[in-house]
């Protein structure tokens, strides 16, 4: 019993357990564990023990994560080829007398530990880079977001800048007897021949993708294309038209898509004159 004690007391079963062994002493191992039940017993409380101590000082991972890092610490007892399939008597006149040396084991165990620290700190950072990458999606998110009021305030800025030039007229174009509830605004300079339609004051319906609103301006008497648009949900812009430098009125009428090269009467939507 005394060489069972210093077998035990030697580290060599925590060298074990690490995989730190040779091939000789990993099978002479074995044979130990087979053979007393002391042995056997010593080995699985090292066991135990590495695994509360890793526990306890642990970076608290994913239970993916936590089964993978413990299993790898257990490599040695979860493999069935690890053990012989037949039991191998050892003779107590091959035992090798080792001297206690319980500061060895010590080392071993807090190596043990330092070891599954570390697994489990890579775990904690593989975890916070999911974490970065997922701000890091927000921080795009939060940048669109910004870009869209950046663009609001231009747009803001450029249709002020329009309604504040003494060149533009801005007239209202009522709804029809049909659409009474359509209107729209167009600002007019005949000075600089410009024709805009604010797209953010549009109240018309939302055009399908057969169709679209074309803008006509009643010159002598007679209808003048100055394009077609579209009404969206996110219409906010000052759309500019065709130049024309004389109109007596302007007015929508709803074509099928690119325009007519005359109005459609019964499908006019909103009209106003200049004055």
């Amino acid at each position: 019993m005394e060489d069972i004690k210093a077998y035990i007391e030697s580290g060599i079963l925590e060298l074990y357990v690490l995989g730190d062994v040779t091939q000789e002493e990993k099978n002479q191992v074995e044979a130990m564990i087979s053979e007393y039940p002391a042995v056997k017993a010593e080995l699985d409380e090292i066991e135990r023990s590495m695994e509360a101590y890793a526990l306890e000082n642990a970076i608290e991972p994913s239970e993916e994560l936590r089964g993978k890092i413990l299993n790898s610490l257990l490599t040695n007892f979860g493999d069935d080829d690890t053990f012989p399939t037949k039991k191998e008597p050892v003779k107590k006149d091959n035992l090798i007398a080792f001297t206690a040396s319980k500061p060895n084991s010590f080392y071993k165990y807090a190596f043990a530990a330092c070891l599954a620290l570390l697994i489990l700190s890579v775990a904690a950072l593989v975890d916070m880079y999911d974490q970065l990458k997922e701000a890091n999606t927000q921080l795009v998110a939060l940048s669109s977001s910004n870009q869209h009021f950046t663009n609001t305030v231009k747009f803001m800025d450029h249709q002020l800048n329009i309604y504040r030039d003494p060149t533009f007229k801005v007239i209202k174009l009522q709804g029809t007897a049909k659409h009474t509830s359509a209107s729209m605004l167009v600002a007019f300079s005949p000075i600089k021949k410009q024709v805009m339609i604010d797209m953010a004051d549009l109240q018309l319906p939302q055009n399908d993708s057969a169709h679209q609103y074309q803008l006509w301006a009643l010159v002598g008497g007679k209808p003048v294309s100055l394009g077609v648009f579209d009404k969206t949900s996110d219409s906010v812009d000052m759309k500019q038209m065709q130049s024309i430098a004389v109109a007596q009125a302007f007015a929508v009428t709803l074509e099928p898509k690119g325009g007519s090269v005359n109005p459609t009467m019964d499908q006019m939507m909103v009209m106003g004159a200049v004055l």
